[in-house]
């Protein structure tokens, strides 16, 4: 075959993972990317996996995917590395040439491959000391005789470790090893340490904090010890010597514990460090430790040891100072120029003891720290110093949400060289991009995407800041389309969804936010909440939508399929959901700060408005399940509350109930309206409101997402664009006059006079208002997922607003999509990209369609597009 007509194949992937070293998963799925020429299309494909036995070729398999394929072998085992090569074969019967090699290795795949005990420092006295209950150090000698071929460390917590191996730091995670439902799932996490051990004298040692799973967690003073009262280490470092023996060096009674140089650390409070307290070498072969105490074992079942199916926490860029104010002697002001997520590093000189303190928040009021925000949050790091020659330090265990710093104490030096913010998140990879003509729009869409990046720590939070941080569901679910796009969040969110799934009651009541830990009697126990349940339904379909991952939704079904259930219960025989505690559009701008839930519209239209959408989803899901009697079942429940909802809330005239922009959003996007007439006057309605209401939000978490989508696909693209660039409070606009670098609970977090909202719950780092950004990249951009996992793409650019163009890009699983858009004079250009695997077409505003061949387009259309005529009609 002609060398230019050979397609291409990237290194395959397997699941979702990133990095798949110590994965979980004996038969992964293998996805792979094909660079073609026009018009070829994959007819078959081929894998090649090489394992320790030799090379397994598998034959042709005659097929189009791409996309998460079965396991063509037998499965892995624990430990074992794999190579997979892939290459395809098109319509011209032309064999492409072998991919690059994907390696992986799996973890520890069952119970009984760990040997290793969870081992605790001794109660006293180590824990206590100077009143404070500090993290210990844990360390162990060992030798190796032979030559190490390789090695591997395998390695948990009962709260968060470092692992040290002769001096040296073990990887680059953070928090480690993350947040989870402790009792039913704790992640380990596998690293490559061949380079970090030698011939003969070898120490192993650990650090250890409270983290989340003995640090205080929650509101409302909070609560300690949830999980347990002892941390623990939990270590397996596995050596295969050159002669093929092996030697595997556990946490047991052997290792020796003391305190360290870290008085106290905790997530919300801070971290406080005594660089006079550093013992040098510890973690190095010939340190003494015979004043240090022995450890005791602590119960931990290994079954409910699991691997990583997402990233980890690291630090993903670092930020030096855009301003520094010096407020007095040694008492600095700076300012980052952008909230973020992590914490500071800092340079310093001075004498022995001598302490420097951080304090971190998001926003100033009168030229000082404005900390109310953050409520029993002190986000406050202390380092003193051991004095002598520059020391450079930066907590280890804590991290912080913040714009702005205040730093006493500060000594000397360029403030601006020897203070740095470094930005700490899950690391997923980048995969979706969006810029327009308008500046503060694309503004707005980089807050949106910072406020990703800060409350995607390990688990999607609310914020980042204050003393809550928790995994709510109803915040992800409105927002997990948006992150879908931004982000390759899958892995990330299959884990937490599976602890949501673990921690959902018998009866099928979701918790309000995941995992669940004591909130006062608003949220203790969990009652069924519309919107915040649903997420169970909801965001396993969107994560689908992007992926194409029927294994998410298989994972999730039983969830999802026990939330409707309960409602089904609580529901009243017609199928409405019109009693009980519900948080209705939670921040609706017109709600008191004192009650958050007291918007305009009826919080049971939006219960029975959800509880159709979950039926519907959950039927949806059964029928790619190939579940025909369950997806017919679901179906026709979801039209009984459907009927339900239209005989209770939808007046004769197309009118409803609850006259608010919310309501009429909700049945619009939810296909909860009887027909294309009532669609038309609920549209028309929904473009008066907003224009009745000088074109401000008047939606909260619920009506947010929905208000443009209901706008423009009503045929009111003008008014969603005229809400968009609003920039009187409530807007999405408003934020920048003040400066916002990320999106706000509130709409009004900052009052018009600078001021801070006096309501308790104000957040400066909040994503759940920011899922307007998926209008920007499906509506304003026009780039559409028209079949799951973008094999069938629609482009619908609707300009508007005054913008003259627009692009957006996502990585999808078969290769770059994009789109720009430009208005001429004389017509609209459109720049398209196909991936190969994908079709695609252009559905221009007028109605008119352009089908596109895979690869890079320029479509002109002389004259710029109309919109047609109102025509909706109902999808059942």
């Amino acid at each position: 075959m002609n060398h230019e007509s050979t397609p291409v194949v990237a290194t395959p992937t397997a699941e979702h993972h990133r990095e798949p070293f110590g994965i979980g998963e004996s038969q992964p799925r293998i996805s792979w990317k094909t660079i073609a020429p026009t018009g070829w299309s994959q007819q078959a494909y081929q894998l090649e996996i090489a394992r320790a036995d030799g090379t397994h070729l598998t034959d042709w398999v005659v097929s189009e995917d791409s996309v998460l394929v079965d396991w063509p072998d037998r499965p892995l085992t624990s430990r074992e590395p794999a190579e997979i090569r892939v290459r395809v074969r098109g319509s011209d019967a032309g064999v492409g040439d072998w991919s690059p090699a994907l390696r992986l290795e799996t973890g520890l795949l069952e119970p009984t491959d760990w040997s290793a005990h969870a081992i605790s420092p001794p109660r006293h006295p180590l824990e206590r000391l100077d009143g404070e209950r500090r993290p210990p150090l844990l360390r162990k000698d060992f030798q190796t005789g032979k030559e190490v071929e390789r090695a591997r460390l395998y390695v948990t917590a009962h709260g968060l470790y470092e692992i040290e191996i002769n001096g040296r730091r073990v990887g680059d995670h953070t928090l480690a090893p993350g947040w989870t439902s402790y009792d039913h799932r704790l992640r380990y996490q596998t690293h490559d340490v061949t380079e970090h051990l030698r011939a003969g004298d070898n120490t192993i040692g650990a650090w250890l904090a409270d983290g989340w799973y003995r640090g205080r967690l929650g509101f409302g003073g909070g609560y300690s010890d949830l999980y347990g009262d002892r941390l623990a280490l939990i270590a397996q470092l596995e050596i295969v010597h050159r002669d093929g023996t092996r030697t595997t060096i556990d946490t047991d009674t052997s290792w020796r514990a003391a305190h360290g140089p870290i008085v106290s650390s905790g997530l919300l409070d801070g971290e406080t460090y005594d660089a006079r307290d550093e013992q040098p070498g510890w973690s190095s072969p010939g340190f003494g430790d015979s004043d240090w105490a022995s450890v005791d074992i602590v119960p931990r079942d290994p079954q409910t040891l699991v691997a990583p199916t997402g990233p980890p926490v690291r630090c993903t860029e670092e930020i030096a100072p855009a301003q520094v104010t010096v407020l007095d002697a040694d008492r600095l002001l700076v300012d980052f120029g952008q909230n973020l997520v992590g914490r500071i590093r800092i340079s310093v000189t001075g004498p022995a003891g001598h302490t420097v303190v951080i304090r971190h928040a998001e926003v100033l009021q009168d030229g000082e720290l404005c900390v109310r925000p953050l409520r029993d949050a002190l986000s406050t790091d202390r380092y003193v110093l051991q004095g002598g020659d520059r020391e450079t330090w930066e907590p280890r265990f804590t991290i912080h949400g913040f714009r702005y710093a205040e730093i006493t104490g500060w000594r000397g030096g360029d403030p601006r060289r020897d203070i740095v913010a470094r930005v700490h998140h899950t690391d997923m990879a980048r995969t979706g991009w969006f810029a327009c003509s308008n500046d503060q729009v694309n503004r707005l869409h980089e807050n949106v995407v910072w406020s990703l990046r800060g409350n995607f720590v390990d688990l999607p939070t609310d914020c980042p800041q204050r003393d809550e941080r928790l995994g709510w569901t109803g915040d992800i679910q409105v927002f997990a389309p948006t992150a879908a796009f931004l982000y390759d969040c899958h892995g990330m969110l299959a884990s937490w969804l599976r602890d949501v799934a673990v921690e959902q009651h018998d009866d099928g009541t979701v918790p309000w936010y995941v995992p669940a830990i004591p909130g006062g009697p608003q949220w203790t126990p969990a009652r069924p909440g519309a919107g915040w349940g649903d997420v169970v339904a909801l965001t396993p379909w969107a994560l689908y939508q992007d992926s194409g991952d029927t294994g998410l939704l298989a994972a999730q079904y039983d969830s999802a399929r026990r939330w409707v259930g309960l409602l089904t219960e609580l529901a009243d025989p017609s199928g409405l959901w019109n009693h009980g505690y519900q948080l209705g559009d939670w921040l609706d701008p017109s709600a008191p700060p004192e009650d958050p839930g007291a918007g305009r519209t009826d919080r049971h239209l939006i219960a029975t408005a959800y509880y159709a959408w979950s039926a519907r989803h959950t039927a949806w899901i059964a029928g790619v399940l190939g579940l025909e009697e369950d997806c017919q079942r679901y179906e026709e429940l979801a039209h009984r509350v459907r009927q339900a909802f239209i005989d209770a809330y939808v007046l004769p005239s197309g009118l409803m109930t609850s006259d608010t922009q919310t309501a009429y959003a909700v049945a619009l996007q939810f296909d909860l309206l009887p027909g294309p007439a009532a669609r038309t006057t609920a549209g028309d309605r929904l473009a008066e409101l907003v224009a009745g209401g000088g074109h401000t939000i008047q939606t909260g978490f619920i009506g947010t997402p929905l208000v443009t989508p209901a706008l423009s696909t009503t045929h009111h693209v003008d008014t969603a664009y005229t809400l968009l660039l609003q920039q009187d409070c409530p807007s999405w606009l408003y934020a920048l006059k003040h400066d916002a670098t990320t999106i706000w609970e509130r709409w009004d977090s900052m009052l018009p006079d600078g001021t801070v909202n006096p309501g308790e719950m104000t957040s400066f780092n909040h994503y759940a208002l920011g899922a307007v950004a998926q209008w920007l990249h499906t509506t304003v951009a026009g780039l559409t997922a028209a079949a799951p996992g973008y094999r069938d793409i629609a482009f619908r650019p609707r300009p508007g607003g005054g913008i003259t163009w627009a692009d957006a890009a996502h990585e999808s699983p078969y290769g770059r999509v994009a789109i720009r858009w430009e208005l001429h004079a004389s017509g609209i250009k459109v720049h398209t990209t196909v991936p190969t695997g994908a079709t695609a077409r252009i559905e221009w505003p007028d109605g008119g369609v352009t089908t596109l061949a895979a690869g890079t387009t320029t479509t002109w259309r002389p004259e710029r597009p109309t919109e047609r005529p109102a025509s909706p009609t109902r999808h059942d």
